[in-house]
């Protein structure tokens, strides 16, 4: 049985390092932007990731304003709280965000299609 068992490869668990939950200094907090399909042609952009310290509604309401789209924040348990504004507005809200100073360009991830 000892042979058997030096001969069983050991399991190696490739997604070790993103599950660890270390702090480490290259660590980056990212905004994720992502757009999710309705019916049809109809659309929900969604921002998560902000940091707590802002006001989440009032990022909502100039997001509504600039855009001329409805919106609201939603309380997600396992993400937090997380915008949703009506259509495709990806690149609207990764450019008001940048220009706002809220993030920089660097730590905005934009998902979809």
């Amino acid at each position: 049985m000892s042979e058997l068992d030096s001969q069983i490869p050991t399991t190696f668990d490739p997604f070790a390092d993103a599950n660890a939950d270390n702090s480490s200094a290259g660590s980056k907090e990212y905004v994720h932007i992502r757009i999710q399909q309705r019916n049809g042609r109809k659309s929900l952009t969604t921002v998560q990731g902000l940091k707590k310290e802002f006001s989440y509604n009032k990022i909502l309401k100039d997001l509504k304003k600039d855009f001329c789209c409805n919106g609201t924040v939603v309380q997600d348990p396992e993400l937090g709280q997380v915008i949703q504004l009506q259509g495709d507005q990806r690149k609207n809200v990764s450019t008001f965000l940048i220009q706002a100073g809220i993030v920089k360009k660097e730590n905005i991830k934009i998902h979809g299609f």
